[in-house]
């Protein structure tokens, strides 16, 4: 059976004024699903709530908007994906190898604390999968806990999104909290690149995590690396690796 991977998007389509829209950061999904889809992978699509997945409007911009976004934009099928995502509770884990959280700042107000979210997260990891986000994604992260109720997070290395690149982007001020030191306060070990907008991979065990939206494609490729590695059994598939 060939291995399927499950990417998250956001159903949140402004900020908290109506009037400031985002969404999904489109090309965080499109490098990713290219990568995936290069290389044999199924792949799905769940939003918290189910349904439509809205794009953030800035990511549909030159120099952003690049040539798997326009793909994806031109291509009936793919929009039909983002206007018809799965709801967690139409999934179930044993059927994905990874969970893979995209970003947009729509993702700080419904991944953290959706209940679906967090049990396909969980038992995808402790089956033995990949957990992966990149940007915002990992605030999908933030509030799982495993089995025996630890935060997933808790004592491990991770990237995404930096105080310093909502700042930088001009959006600090629109933001509900602070996801860099959420994660510090559970526990995790958050890492950083030296430059703000340069493409950063984390990996601890079968945790892997991208810092930004240049980080899409690399964080996918070690998703890809790990897969194969457990597959040909030379990965660690303890479930607390």
């Amino acid at each position: 059976m060939t291995p399927r991977i499950l990417h998250v998007v956001t159903n949140v389509a402004h900020y908290a004024d109506p009037d400031q829209p985002t969404g999904l950061w489109l090309g965080e999904l499109t490098h990713a699903w290219q990568v995936f889809a290069a290389r044999g992978y199924e792949q799905c699509l769940v939003s918290p709530a189910g349904g439509a997945s809205p794009l953030e409007p800035r990511a549909l911009k030159w120099p952003l908007l690049d040539s798997t976004a326009k793909s994806w934009l031109a291509d009936p099928a793919s929009m039909a994906r983002l206007a018809s995502t799965a709801h967690p509770d139409e999934l179930a884990a044993a059927d994905f190898a990874a969970i893979y959280f995209t970003g947009g700042h729509g993702v700080m107000w419904d991944f953290p604390d959706s209940a679906g979210l967090q049990r396909l997260t969980r038992e995808i990891f402790e089956q033995g999968g990949v957990v992966s986000s990149v940007c915002h994604g990992y605030c999908g992260l933030l509030n799982t806990r495993l089995s025996d109720g630890r935060l997933l997070v808790e004592g491990r290395r991770l990237t995404g999104y930096a105080w310093i690149e909502e700042v930088l982007a001009g959006v600090a001020g629109k933001v509900p909290y602070n996801v860099e030191e959420q994660m510090r306060r559970r526990g995790a070990h958050y890492e950083k690149g030296w430059l703000p907008f340069t493409s950063k991979v984390v990996s601890d065990g079968r945790l892997v995590t991208g810092q930004n939206p240049q980080s899409a494609r690399a964080t996918a490729m070690q998703v890809v690396a790990l897969l194969k590695a457990i597959a040909a059994g030379t990965g660690d598939l303890r479930k607390d690796a």
